[in-house]
């Protein structure tokens, strides 16, 4: 089934229906909208046809100015079986021709109040939106100190617990168990949960609680965008874990790479804090401060410096 339709426009900008009634459930394929100038004056070499059509003042002005035979001929090149809707700007009025020729190929054609600019502005974000690839993760979304948190790891390592924790802290949750993340405006992750599970933790022993009941709404988050991906497994004493923090990780999610730290769970470590300062530390490095490459650095020049002394 189509994602978008001219029906969810309609709905979502409380657009008015002129005509092709019969056509608001064709399929939006792409988030670009089109403004059909040059079409009006005949050039129909690049249409892109599958578009949304944009029809401001200037189009329409220059629409009617041309014979009714002309008119009739681009109008039809412009409404084609594959063409989702025409939208027209400012409550402008529509002509007869347009409106014909809209029937009769089923395209339909919208009347919004406002002006051409913010309706494509407007309409490419929510298109953006709803059109983005999407998938769903098994983990939990936080938000730390403004940096979107997904923690991962195998079921029972103490996600949730971790998360509560972080809640107490003051942080805010934005998902739990399950994570549905979408790809916008190229390599963006945004992460929300489903709607079954809004606000919703799962303690083990405890069961389900509502954060956004025991904690208020400032303890929760609708969506967050996703920076930082923190794995939390089982401590393996068989495996070398990075204990300076310079070789950096990666978790691919769709088509982008976020950071990702590894972080081995056993009894007596604060997994609420050592996430904590794993956010604040990759905050650190955003801003050019990274300390474990300025160990790194020391550490070789006072190598050097002992090597010299020696020869």
């Amino acid at each position: 089934m189509a994602k978008v339709t001219a029906r969810d426009l309609i709905d979502r900008f409380s657009l008015e229906l002129l005509s092709g009634e019969e056509g608001i459930y064709r399929p939006i394929t792409t988030s670009d909208i089109s403004r059909p100038g040059l079409e009006m004056a005949g050039f129909f070499t690049y249409y892109p046809r599958r578009r949304l059509q944009l029809l401001g003042r200037s189009e329409l002005t220059f629409l009617e100015q041309l014979d009714t035979e002309v008119k009739l001929e681009r109008l039809d090149k412009l409404c084609t079986a594959n063409t989702p809707g025409v939208i027209i700007s400012r409550e402008l009025e529509a002509s007869r021709e347009l409106l014909d020729v809209s029937e009769k190929s089923s395209v339909p054609v919208m009347r919004a109040n406002d002006t051409t600019t913010r309706i494509s502005s407007q309409m490419t974000e929510f298109l953006e939106a709803q059109l983005a690839e999407t998938t769903a993760v098994h983990g939990v979304l936080v938000d730390i100190y403004g940096i979107g948190v997904l923690l991962t790891g195998a079921s029972g390592v103490g996600k949730s617990e971790t998360a509560l924790d972080l809640v107490r802290r003051g942080h805010r949750l934005v998902a739990d168990d399950s994570v549905e993340i979408s790809q916008q405006h190229g390599d963006t992750l945004m992460g929300r949960p489903p709607e079954l599970i809004k606000h919703l933790l799962e303690i083990r022993g405890l069961g389900i609680i509502d954060v956004m009941t025991l904690f208020g709404a400032g303890a929760v988050r609708p969506f967050k965008r996703i920076t930082l991906n923190v794995h939390l497994e089982l401590w393996d004493e068989d495996k070398a874990y990075d204990r300076l923090g310079i070789d950096e990780d990666t978790m691919s999610v769709i088509e982008t790479d976020i950071p990702k730290y590894t972080i081995p769970v056993r009894p007596g470590r604060n997994l609420a804090v050592i996430v904590e300062v794993a956010a604040m530390n990759f905050r650190l490095k955003r801003m050019g401060i990274n300390a474990a490459q300025e160990f790194s650095d020391k550490l070789m020049g006072v190598i050097e410096d002992y090597d010299r002394d020696e020869f």
